[in-house]
């Protein structure tokens, strides 16, 4: 148990000193362990990956790498809004093609925003229109927030093909069939869905938008790093919205929209009126109550206190508040202009008690009653809360397909926006998720990999954090403390029980196991012993001291566990009996007993069994 709980205090402590060291989706090997050569700077790092400019795989409708430089193909608008100011209504926001500020890939470009308080308005055709039908709809690009983003969009709107579409005079009130991207004002973080259903009776569209995204969008707006934002649409009328290749959204265009697809079958008839006579009372006050004789209603809720006494040292001619007499008049105080200056007044030091006319306090009246009102009873008259009646819906339809909508040819972004430097790339739209996918790998990918390579550690993170919030050291000294407590208190009852054992064996003649060489060595020892010239009449004497000693303190004479007694006896002039056997014993304690033998002493011998 002990050795468990030491390996897992030592994989926390490990984890603990090593979290400091890893980085998000960067292998470790993919750096020296020359500490000189793995601070790379952002230029150095980027001049060793070669990029080069994604080209799609499969069949497309629309791309963009923005890679050449020039805006080819696109039509910068020149329509004015309506309903603004003539000098806000015109689109004269400014796109240039530039590299990322951060994080740069070198041979990477993008669109970027670069007008503040301006609106904005680009688009492009489509190489050929998309049709909704049997092929399922795939949109996907990138946006960075260079500069973060205070209010405005970075959506885009997939434009309705219709006659009129004209991309010189793109405007907010253009037809589009689809709006996808992020948004963002105040503390407001959207990421939109939105598309336009045509009714089908009446002819007229309505804007549909998908529930918002159960995920905190801020990192996505303040990071300033590129994210990728994705829109799957099936001819099943299901759908997915991806950031970063994660899926953060996803339903049904039946049943995950606002309003809904199909409306209701009934309706309410707005003729019908609730008849004056409905009575609505769930409960009324019953009518056959009367109000009790004794009944005092002039009773107030609460009285004086008339137990209560004054205070002893209550001063009644004191006032509460007195002018400050340490407050000294400004010397640019104007008469004139802030009239006569009166100091302001603090607590009267003196009504430490109190002042002023005193009064007892309140007490809640035991006489009240208040008003009297009969008790509440069911209404036998009613008839529940009145609606109007519903009629069938004359505006019903029923649409299963919402996924066939109003085919589009031309990719575009209005915008309005607080903060400049929103970059735009790597635009695809195609039919096939393998075909976005490799489509992100080469472009989102590379900048993926460079943000993650050149984003500080975890502990340089810790750092910077920790001078902005000082109280975070608490937390690291409590987190890195918290390893070597748990070490020291799963190994510490290990060396108690150690200590213990070591005083058990002191404290008992029985020996410590012992290794086979230490045990040749006490036979030897014993042997020698044995064989070794007594006296006997010296170690009779001390014998029988022992035991004499003994018996005046109380102890009786035991022997050890593992012990066996030994009587050795001898005659005079004879060589010490070496055998030591159990016969021998006997006879040699007979010998001594009978007090006629030839043995002139005994000598008794305990030896352990080995």
């Amino acid at each position: 148990m002990h050795f468990q709980g030491f390996w897992l205090c030592l994989g926390i402590l490990c984890i603990s000193v090593n979290a400091e060291f890893m980085e998000d989706d960067v292998e470790m090997t993919d750096f020296e362990e020359n500490p000189e050569e793995t601070d790379v700077n952002e230029n150095e790092l980027s001049s060793e990956i070669k990029y080069k400019t994604p080209q799609p795989t499969g069949g497309v409708y629309f791309t963009e790498t923005f890679d050449s430089g020039r805006l080819a193909g696109w039509v910068l608008s020149k329509a004015k809004k309506d309903d603004t100011d003539m000098d806000t209504s015109i689109y004269n926001g400014r796109w240039e093609i530039e590299e990322l500020k951060e994080n740069r890939v070198p041979g990477d470009r993008g669109l970027v925003l670069k007008s503040r308080a301006k609106h904005h308005a680009i688009s492009a055709t489509l190489a050929k229109p998309f049709i909704f039908a049997d092929n399922p709809l795939i949109v996907q690009y990138e946006v960075n927030f260079q500069d973060g983003i205070d209010c405005g969009g970075a959506y885009i709107k997939l434009l309705a093909d219709t006659d009129d579409l004209n991309l010189e005079n793109f405007h907010d009130k253009t037809s589009y069939t689809i709006m996808f991207g992020p948004d963002k004002c105040g503390e407001d973080y959207k990421l939109h869905f939105i598309f336009r259903h045509k009714h089908p009776k009446t002819g007229v569209f309505e804007e549909k938008h998908a529930k918002p995204p159960e995920v905190d969008l801020k990192k996505f707006f303040t990071d300033r790093k590129t994210h990728l934002y994705t829109l799957v649409m099936n001819p099943d009328n299901t759908f997915e919205v991806l950031i970063d290749q994660i899926v953060v959204n996803k339903g049904n265009l039946l049943e995950d929209v606002v309003p809904s697809i199909n409306p209701p079958k009934e309706i309410e008839d707005a003729s019908d009126k609730k008849p004056e006579d409905w009575d609505e009372r769930a409960k009324i006050p019953d009518p056959s109550a009367i109000k009790p004789d004794d009944w005092d209603e002039s009773e107030p809720a609460q009285i004086e206190d008339l137990r209560a006494v004054k205070p002893d040292g209550w001063l009644d001619d004191e006032p509460k508040f007195i002018p400050d007499p340490n407050a000294e008049k400004p010397d640019d105080w104007n008469e004139d202009m802030d009239g006569e200056w009166e100091a302001p007044h603090i607590s009267n030091p003196a009504c430490q008690i109190g002042c002023g006319e005193w009064k007892p306090p309140m007490i809640d009246n035991p006489k009240y009653k208040g008003v009297w009102r009969p008790p509440m009873i069911d209404n036998p008259n009613y008839q529940g809360i009145w609606s109007p009646r519903k009629i069938p819906n004359p505006d019903y339809f029923e649409d299963d397909h919402p996924f066939l909508m109003t085919s589009f040819s031309a990719l575009g972004l209005e915008l309005w926006s607080m903060t400049s430097d929103i970059y735009f790339d790597n635009f695809i739209i195609c039919s096939e998720k393998e075909v976005a996918d490799r489509w992100a790998a080469d472009g989102w990918g590379v900048k993926r990999m460079i943000a993650n390579a050149n984003e500080p550690g975890v502990f340089a993170q810790l750092m910077a954090a920790a001078q902005e919030h000082p109280w975070l050291w608490f937390i690291y000294l409590v987190t890195a403390g918290l390893p070597i407590i748990l070490i020291i208190s799963f190994c510490w009852p290990r060396k108690v029980k150690k200590k213990y054992e070591d005083a058990e064996y002191k404290k008992s003649d029985i020996c410590k196991p012992q290794t086979k060489g230490a045990l040749e060595q006490k036979v030897k020892e014993d042997k020698a012993a044995l064989e070794k010239p007594v006296d006997l009449e010296e170690e009779k004497k001390q014998s029988d001291g022992e035991i004499l000693e003994k018996e005046e303190e109380g102890e009786p004479e035991e022997k050890s566990e593992g012990e066996i007694e030994i009587i050795e006896g001898r005659e005079e002039g004879s060589k010490p009996n070496k055998s030591g056997s159990e016969d021998e014993m006997k006879e040699a304690d007979e010998s001594t007993g009978s007090g006629d033998g030839p043995v002139k002493s005994v000598r008794k011998r305990r030896v352990r069994k080995e």
